[in-house]
């Protein structure tokens, strides 16, 4: 059941996905709180989450295979409860695990997939069937597990969609299966206004194709922003001592990460605004710089288990 608000929420064409309030329990567990966000069109948008974190729970509530218990969403300008048929046969979903009828040839699969849609492309799925070096004959029980990964990108992109949601589509991916999977997945999507939204917890995944970010932690949302916006929100900052470094800290808002070495401390913190210097020289520090810090360890740093993760927001989020 969506709010009551939902009949007075109008969704913006800018934005290929767009959520409000959107939350999910089972029983007393809740899989996804208040999560809210925008998806602009056309943007490469990368979930990320640990496992368990709500991912799934969450693209099946924006797709309408499952009801929220609260909250609404849109998916190409229709609330997400009642896609009709014409809209649902633009949007091309890889489910998570990539299941194929085994005794199946994947010529067969094709034209399985191909009388559901009126816009299949025979010629794109042939294309990245090759891409992947798949033999039309092959079984598809036959197939390895990235091949099979590489079926389901060439089902998903020969419907000519123009809304891509891919649920965790290089899990399991050994490292050459998984860039070519990615690679396959820009490739064939570029020069299009084609939105893609893939969850994943593979970071690295994320540096290499996502213009956007957003991430859910533990069910809720603590990021959602444009990848420029995430860097330039997440710092990197060392602190000298003349001696040991000191054990406990105060409250430093938006404080990620702690580590220690002989003299210094290194932390990591999310929407810096000068206070930590203070607050660090308050206890002694000598001298703060800031530091490099690379996406993956600012967004491994963002997921992890430590942390005071206040929201970061900008390009195409939710306000």
């Amino acid at each position: 059941m969506t709010s009551d608000s939902s009949a007075e929420w109008k969704s913006s064409p800018d934005f290929a996905i767009q959520a409000r309030g959107l939350t999910r329990y089972f029983g007393r567990r809740c899989a996804v709180n208040q999560l809210s966000m925008d998806v602009p069109r056309g943007s490469v948008f990368a979930f990320i989450g640990r496992n368990g974190a709500g991912k799934t729970t969450t693209i099946r509530m924006l797709l309408g295979l499952m009801s929220p218990t609260c909250g609404h969403s849109s998916v190409l300008g229709y609330p997400s409860h009642e896609l009709p048929p014409s809209v649902r046969a633009g949007i091309g979903y890889m489910a998570e695990g990539h299941p194929v009828y085994p005794w199946m040839r994947v010529s067969q699969f094709a034209t399985f997939q191909r009388g559901c849609y009126p816009h299949w492309k025979q010629t794109t799925f042939a294309s990245v069937i090759d891409y992947f070096s798949i033999h039309p004959d092959t079984k598809c029980g036959d197939l390895s597990h990235g091949q099979r990964a590489g079926v389901h990108l060439a089902s998903t992109l020969a419907i000519e969609p123009d809304l891509l949601m891919l649920d965790d589509p290089a899990t399991g991916l050994d490292p050459a299966a998984r860039r070519s999977l990615l690679e396959a997945m820009v490739y064939f999507t570029r020069g299009r206004e084609r939105t893609i939204f893939f969850s994943t917890h593979l970071l690295d995944d994320v540096e290499r194709v996502a213009d956007h970010v957003a991430i859910l932690d533990y069910s809720v949302l603590r990021a959602a922003c444009s990848m420029e916006t995430f860097q330039e929100h997440v710092q990197q900052l060392s602190a000298h001592f003349p001696g040991e470094p000191p054990q406990q800290l105060p409250d430093i808002p938006g404080l990620l990460r702690v580590t220690r070495h002989e003299h210094d401390l290194t932390l990591i913190v999310a929407n810096h605004n000068g206070r930590t210097e203070q607050v660090l020289e308050s206890l002694g520090a000598m001298a703060v710089e800031e530091l490099p810090l690379s996406l993956e360890d600012a967004l491994t740093a963002y997921v992890g288990r430590q942390g005071n993760k206040s929201l970061i927001s900008g390009t195409g989020t939710a306000p």
